[in-house]
Formats: structure tokens, C-alpha cells, sequence
């Protein structure tokens, strides 16, 4: 075959076709970078709720509808659409209880947890309209920190140490019974320290039926089912320490599970002083974030595998890079914050009953 009238352009020709095209496709490079790397407009946070008398530290987010919330004064709080409008509810007997922590099932299913003298564990099938009481220890000094439910019937309850170890008690039915696992098979605790009430937030479900939990005070750990390994993060006094762990399970990476925890001085709630830490390989090795949260947090939530929310007493933060460098991006203060278990919608509940929601503009 005879190539001489070939069209394709040969010699200087070519090579003067190629700069030419080199020069038309630089601008729609350029164009094509400016746009994949504008930065994201940060997300923003709306009110739903505000000047109910209580203080909100119990949240659970069924799916984009479903929102339930607990907090001091017997008070629980129900949404069906999305927090535009919530029911209110005083628990009767329970007037000055306070529910510091709350699981639901679906918009007629809920479990609560009140921490102390006695501690109490109630249950409601009837969307907040009576309430059972499922569990009850009148054991002194006892005082219950967080719940957290594999599934809707596997769950787990932990409270401060009792004679030297962590309370933790089981349920295996959705809540309706709990048993109190034997002393000698609980979590040694070391002199001074203890958990935070302060989002429900210190202990995550793990692996199929394991549940890892973060402490704080005078020592600050993380309890695996290997020895409890010690929390770079800021320790030594009985208000310093880990709050809250939240866990994205990356399942495409072989043993990838990524952690973060927040914590800090809740009576220094502006300090940044070891109030972040970040792991990607489950916790065996922890780096600090480049820029931390702006202050003590009590909360901290995955949105996505690199996405997450902290909020503390002096308001909320946001990184985008897995907890590298976080972003003030609200002056409001929240106590908890917290993902939809199924759907997208996160919610985020503090004192005088704030609720909110995060809005991306």
C-alpha cells in the first residue's frame, strides 16, 4: 500500500501541528484543573430547635426522618420529618433524670439510659407515649457513660469503674433484658480514671461483636480486646481525656478501619492543647492533626471515610482530609452529633434543647 498521500501530517509539518495542539489544550487543562480544585463551599449549620429545658447529650438518627434525643430533666424529643417539627416528652417518675444517652429503631422503637443513683435503662414500642423500665442497678457509685447497638437487637452499655473496673452489661434482644457481665471480666481501670457522659459517644461497635471504648481523667486509653493502649491526647486531670471515638470501616483496604478521637479540658473548652488524634491502621499508630479542632469536643462523627464533624462547648469543626486539618465552621455549641444510620442527614443536639442539622449551601 502506497502511503505517500497519507493525511497524516509528517515532518515539520507534524511537528507543527503537535505544538498547536499542545497550545489549544493548555487552556482547557488549566480550565479543567481551576474547576476540579475550586474548594468546596464548607458546610453550614441550620437550627431546627432551640429554648427547651433541657440539656441534650442523647441523639439517634434512624434514617433522613427519624430523629430521637434525650437529655437532662426526663426529657426525650421525637422528629418524623426531618427536625422541622418535634414532639416533646417528660417522662413521668423520671422528672429529674437525666437521659444522657438514647438508641432507636425506628420512629416507634427507643431505648434510653439515665446514669445514676439508681441507674436506669427504659424502653418504649409506642413512639414516647409510656416507657418500661428494662434494666435498674442501685449500686453505689454506679454511673452509666454511653450505649451502642451492633444491630437492632446486639447492644452494649458502659458505665465508670465499680471497685476498679468498668461496668459494662449486654443485650442481646433489642434491649428488652440486660445482663451485667462478672466482674472479673471487665476492663480494669487504672487509679483516676474514668469515662466521659458526655455524647454517648466513648465506645463504638468494632468488629461483628466487639465494641472498642475510649477513656479519660488522670489516664487517657483506648480498650480493644488487646491491652488497653495508652492516648497521646491530653491527660492528668480529672476533666482532661478522650470524649468521643468514631470508627469508618474502609472495607476496600485489607484491615482498613480508620479512627479518630476528641477530647481535651472541658473546663478550657478554647484549648487545642491534645484535643485530636487520627489513626488509619485501627489504632495501633495515632498522628495529631497539621490544624486540631478549635477546642475541647465532645463528639466527633464520620460523614464519609474522609469527612467528619467535632462540636464542643465553643463550636463545631469539619475536616474534609480524615482529620488532618479541621475548619471552624460554627460558633454554635453542641454537646453530640450524629450521622443517619441509614441516609445522609446528620444532626447535632446540645444544651437548652439546640438541635441543628448540617447543610451543604
Amino acid at each position: 500500500m502506497n502511503h505517500a498521500h497519507s493525511h497524516h501530517p509528517t515532518g515539520k509539518q507534524g511537528i507543527q501541528f503537535r505544538k498547536n495542539r499542545g497550545l489549544f489544550l493548555l487552556p482547557v487543562i488549566c480550565l479543567i484543573l481551576m474547576f476540579s480544585f475550586r474548594p468546596e463551599p464548607a458546610p453550614e449549620i441550620r437550627i431546627l430547635n432551640n429554648g427547651t429545658k433541657t440539656s441534650l447529650r442523647g441523639l439517634s438518627v434512624v434514617d433522613d426522618q427519624v430523629i430521637w434525643v434525650s437529655g437532662s430533666n426526663g426529657t426525650v424529643g421525637r422528629s418524623v420529618d426531618g427536625g422541622q417539627s418535634w414532639k416533646w416528652t417528660v417522662i413521668r417518675g423520671f422528672e429529674k433524670n437525666d437521659f444522657r444517652d438514647i438508641e432507636a429503631f425506628d420512629a416507634q422503637t427507643a431505648v434510653i439510659m439515665s446514669v445514676d443513683a439508681p441507674a436506669y435503662i427504659l424502653r418504649t414500642t409506642n413512639a414516647g407515649e409510656s416507657w418500661k423500665i428494662v434494666y435498674q442497678n442501685e449500686t453505689k457509685g454506679m454511673f452509666l457513660d454511653a450505649m451502642e447497638f451492633w444491630n437492632d437487637q446486639a447492644g452494649i452499655v458502659i458505665g465508670d469503674p465499680v471497685e476498679g473496673r468498668f461496668f459494662v452489661a449486654r443485650t442481646f434482644d433489642g434491649g428488652n433484658n440486660w445482663q451485667d457481665i462478672p466482674v472479673e471480666k471487665r476492663p480494669v481501670a487504672d487509679s483516676g480514671e474514668a469515662c466521659f457522659a458526655a455524647s454517648g459517644t466513648n465506645i463504638r461497635a468494632w468488629d461483628t461483636d466487639e465494641a472498642i471504648f475510649v477513656s479519660g481523667g488522670l489516664k487517657s486509653r483506648l480498650f480493644t480486646r488487646h491491652p488497653p493502649a495508652p492516648l497521646p491526647l491530653l491527660q492528668g486531670k480529672e476533666t482532661t481525656g478522650a470524649n468521643s471515638i468514631a470508627v469508618w470501616d474502609n472495607r476496600k483496604r485489607k484491615g482498613g478501619k480508620q479512627l479518630i478521637v476528641v477530647g481535651g479540658d472541658f473546663t478550657s473548652p478554647d484549648s487545642t492543647n491534645g484535643n485530636c488524634l487520627f489513626s488509619s491502621d485501627r489504632g495501633h499508630n495515632w498522628k495529631s492533626p497539621l490544624v486540631p479542632p478549635h477546642g475541647y469536643r465532645s463528639c466527633v462523627e464520620f460523614y464519609s471515610r474522609q469527612k467528619a464533624f467535632a462540636c464542643g462547648l465553643n463550636g463545631v469543626d469539619y475536616t474534609a482530609d480524615g482529620g488532618n486539618t479541621w475548619k471552624w465552621i460554627s460558633r454554635e455549641g453542641f454537646h453530640v452529633c450524629r450521622k443517619a444510620k441509614k441516609g445522609n442527614l446528620i444532626i447535632l443536639a446540645g444544651g437548652n434543647g439546640k438541635i441543628a442539622k448540617i447543610a451543604y449551601p
